[in-house]
């Protein structure tokens, strides 16, 4: 109690140092990681850092199962390689990309990862990744990504996107029980087998976009117009003409279905 209480008038003051709990216990830490007694859950969420410390794998590299890197601007997996028995990843609210997925290194313990607000879009690149490094993988969740399309990401997506999206990635990660915020059935798992190598989301190049900005005709792809860019001078101008080999006699014609003569 005393304790608490001491702590209490800490962070009304703002000289509050960092709260580790483990069990019933509370343990302060200034500014270093907060871990349990044993070295297996280590904790070192909100220090806005942008790469894993080296300090942190030295001192808890071989003994730590458990790692919370959530809240920081991370955007670098390297220095993963250094946790040797690590079984649960948090890797909530950073700054990882696509291009930070090929960092990560081979993790064969580990069986929990959360994604969870990145920058994340290629999802089968993300697979990809996931089936080669991380193969006891069990757990995982993407909310907040692009590459879960759902609600969270964008009010374009409904239930239907984030369904075959789901059958998509249990296709590719066969051995998952559980996605995002939902247990993994029977029947969906199945029906992720038998479909969901048809699901691939395939996105168009964004350069297919601004082929009307690089013509001259702005920089807005609203601004395209199927006129000509310039108009032509004036006793410069070219046309054609033809003679047409169809003549149009009306004897097929539907709009005179439904009027009698009397009626013409």
């Amino acid at each position: 109690f005393i304790a608490r209480a001491a702590l209490a008038d800490a962070m009304a003051e703002g000289t509050a140092p960092e709260v580790s709990t483990a069990g019933n216990s509370i343990s302060l830490v200034d500014d270093v990681a907060s871990a349990s007694n044993s070295g297996e859950h280590v904790c070192y969420a909100g220090k806005d850092i942008e790469s894993i410390p080296e300090h942190l794998w030295r001192e808890f590299g071989q003994s730590a199962r458990i790692l919370d890197l959530s809240y920081n601007r991370i955007s670098s997996l390297a220095g993963l390689e250094g946790f040797a028995v690590l079984e649960e990843l948090i890797l909530d609210n950073n700054q990882l990309t696509d291009a930070s997925l090929q960092s990560l290194p081979p993790l064969p313990l580990l069986h929990t990862l959360t994604l969870n607000k990145n920058s994340i879009s290629d999802t089968e690149l993300l697979l990809k990744i996931l089936k080669n490094n991380c193969p006891s993988l069990h757990y995982l969740s993407l909310l907040g990504n692009r590459a879960c399309p759902n609600e969270l990401v964008g009010s374009e997506h409904d239930d239907q996107d984030y369904q075959r999206y789901r059958y998509f990635v249990l296709n590719q990660l066969s051995g998952l029980s559980f996605l995002d915020s939902r247990q993994v059935s029977t029947t969906e798992m199945k029906e992720a087998k038998r479909v969901g190598q048809f699901m691939r989301i395939i996105k168009p190049d964004d350069q297919q976009f601004s082929e009307p900005s690089k013509r001259g005709r702005g920089s807005d792809s609203s601004d395209y117009t199927p006129l000509p860019a310039t108009l032509p001078v004036a006793g410069q101008h070219k046309g054609m003409f033809g003679r047409c080999k169809y003549v149009y006699y009306g004897k097929h014609s539907e709009g005179n279905r439904f009027i009698r003569n009397n009626q013409l």
